[in-house]
């Protein structure tokens, strides 16, 4: 039988003492808690009881009831001593409650299972579905499929007894020698083994069943039973409630020790929950690497790659290279991108920034969105991707995909690493991905981060005419042209003026404490001095960090708008001022387009498709 991963849990308060004779879960309604709970709360421990059992184990007495949302607003940051409660999906919910004595303060997921141990009788379970898996006459292919089915199997293995009923039980038959399952149907192959009729015995014996054999369990145990099965043999396991809260940026694991999180709203938060040994962290892991499809070993202890939702994921096996056993860290994808207006909400940047980047996006220019690790880069170009005309044809090529681009013309290739027993040929590279895509005809390329080989392609299709943009890791326009010009990229220094743009973002801390992301600066590469060996480029957007506003510096002196944009759409020398209006009106659009409610990626898209169909974006060069 598989092994049970233990997961530690510990509540960071004492528990209330039960309340004698209460039966909340069977008559709900003359509960006393229940009755304290606001209409939207109330509505959640309908659906979800053990959500109620959670409320009486919490001291409300001491620390007051939480407060119940259905979504957040960032507003909530503000608050001191948060203690408060939200869905992560539709079984799922979350507490955030204060520490006192810790900057972290600490996030508890309730799930079915957190108050019901079924520990001992998940064997039992998995024993009596071996039996149907086999009988099934096919293999469920999609994780959906998987999950109904293990659902459907779970329901004809175990009797749910009412309040108060005494079902009729009979002791287990002795399981025939060689017992079934010999063939467990794939999908299950690695968690559950063939019965053998010592076992079964040893397993089954300890618990009431009905006389046709099936296990008898309370409401409660069923619930959590079958959460337990679809969460550990479906999904992610342990992990599953932060993967199903989108409130969560990161999530790391650093060893033996809670889950820390990155919360959108909440920031640095730690995990009432973890792991207590080196060993089941290293099997837990072993078994997430294989969620990847990319298995990790003592060979190859490193493994960077993506979960089944998008998710990017960086796992270090064992304790020869981690001390404190496996670690790994997940970046949470994102279900629905973030739009150019809710960066602009977050102060990221604003209306002129963004008008001025979606006329050169638009016409063509090359750009670089360029920072340090976590400063919100890939967030800031996917949202750009709104500004690239609809009707464009897009390559977009990464190594874990991250990049969600609205255009129906798009075309996503991903980097593959060499398989095992591929030999010769089975690696496919971010370089040979570029390489291809210029035989594409794309009128834009999107690279998820330029770090290698792969930049002087890069570089070779912006002087084809193929305008590219991409991340990388830089804080400085200066520090970029030396990793641009230095190993392992190696751009001739006479190339880089190729790239026309790059905005610096960065997360910075305020007085306050708090850390936000800006972008710091958008910069204009005008050329290459080969007299000083130096680079010459205008700053035409700047943050200043004591006002927190962009000022617009390059207005009138940018060499984009003037020299190249202008040109290339036919305005006259001596009107070209006429392009700084263009921003201006650009920046009334978004802002009348954000007032209006336009903020979600999708529909802002389709009314920048809508404005431009309606000529509301064009620039009459004859115009006085």
């Amino acid at each position: 039988m598989v092994e049970t991963l233990t997961f530690t849990s510990v509540l960071p308060f004492k528990p209330a003492p039960p309340e004698e004779g209460n039966d909340c879960i069977n008559n709900i309604e003359g509960c006393a808690v229940f009755r304290m709970l606001p209409a939207n709360a109330k509505d959640y421990a309908r659906q979800a009881p053990h959500l109620l059992e959670y409320l009486h184990l919490f001291p409300i007495d001491t620390y007051g009831m939480p407060l119940f949302f259905s979504e957040l607003k960032r507003d909530l940051k503000e608050l001191k001593e948060p203690n408060l409660i939200y869905p992560a999906d539709d079984t799922t919910f979350v507490h955030i409650f204060y520490d006192v004595n810790d900057v972290r303060n600490y996030y508890i997921p309730i799930e079915p299972s957190f108050l019901h141990s079924v520990q001992d009788l998940q064997p039992a379970v998995e024993i009596l579905l071996v039996d149907l898996l086999d009988a099934l006459d096919h293999d469920p292919v999609t994780d959906e499929e998987r999950a109904e089915v293990l659902k459907s199997l779970f329901t004809k293995i175990v009797h749910v007894a009412a309040a108060g009923e005494v079902p009729k039980t009979a002791l287990p038959e002795p399981a025939a020698k060689g017992g079934a399952g010999k063939k467990i149907k794939g999908f299950l192959q690695k968690d559950l083994t063939s019965k053998t009729s010592a076992r079964t015995d040893s397993a089954l014996s300890k618990f009431p069943r009905t006389p046709d054999g099936r296990l008898i369990v309370t409401s409660q145990q069923y619930k959590a039973l079958e959460y337990l099965l679809v969460r550990d043999k479906v999904d992610v396991g342990m992990l599953k409630p932060y993967i199903s809260d989108r409130y969560i940026e990161d999530i790391t694991v650093d060893g033996v020790g809670p889950v820390f999180i990155e919360h959108k709203i909440f920031k640095g938060l730690k995990s009432v929950t973890g792991w207590g040994n080196t060993t089941d962290l290293d099997k837990y892991v072993i078994k997430l690497a294989e969620r990847t499809k990319r298995p990790i070993t003592y060979r190859n202890p490193i493994v960077d790659s993506t979960l089944p939702d998008g998710s990017r994921i960086n796992i270090v096996y064992s304790t020869d290279i981690s001390r404190k056993g496996s670690n790994f860290t997940i970046r949470k994808s994102m279900d629905d991108p973030i739009s150019i207006l809710k960066l602009i909400e977050f102060k990221t940047c604003d209306y002129m920034a963004a008008a001025y980047l979606w006329i050169c996006i638009e016409n063509g220019m090359s750009l670089f969105m360029s920072g340090e690790t976590a400063s919100g880069k890939t967030t800031s170009l996917n949202a750009m991707t709104a500004f690239i005309p609809p009707e464009n044809k897009i390559v977009t090529i990464e190594d874990t995909p991250e990049l969600q681009i609205p255009h129906r013309n798009w075309t996503r290739e991903v980097s593959k690493g060499k398989g095992k027993g591929e030999g010769e040929g089975g690696e496919v590279t971010m370089f040979d991905l570029l390489r291809a895509a210029l035989r594409q005809r794309p009128n834009q390329i999107l690279v998820g981060e330029i770090r290698g080989v792969e930049g002087a392609v890069a570089f070779g299709a912006m002087q084809t005419g193929h305008p590219v943009l991409s991340t990388f890791h830089a804080a400085s326009v200066e520090k970029l042209v030396q990793r641009l010009c230095g190993d392992p990229i190696n751009i001739p220094k006479t190339y880089v003026d190729n790239l026309n743009l790059v905005v610096i973002q960065s997360a910075v801390r305020r007085p306050t404490g708090e850390m936000i992301r800006r972008i710091l600066s958008i910069n204009e590469l005008v050329g290459f001095n080969p007299e000083t060996q130096g680079f010459s480029f205008v700053e035409v957007f700047h943050w200043d960090p004591v006002s927190d506003v962009h000022e617009f510096t390059g207005r009138g002196n940018s060499f984009l708008l003037e020299n190249k944009i202008a040109t290339m759409l036919g305005i006259p020398e001596h009107k070209r001022a006429k392009i700084y209006l263009e921003v201006d009106k650009r920046a009334r659009i978004l802002e009348r387009l954000h007032k209006a409610g336009y903020t979600g990626f999708y529909d802002l898209f389709h009314m920048i498709t809508k404005v431009k169909k309606q000529g509301l974006i064009t620039i009459d060069v004859n115009e006085s």
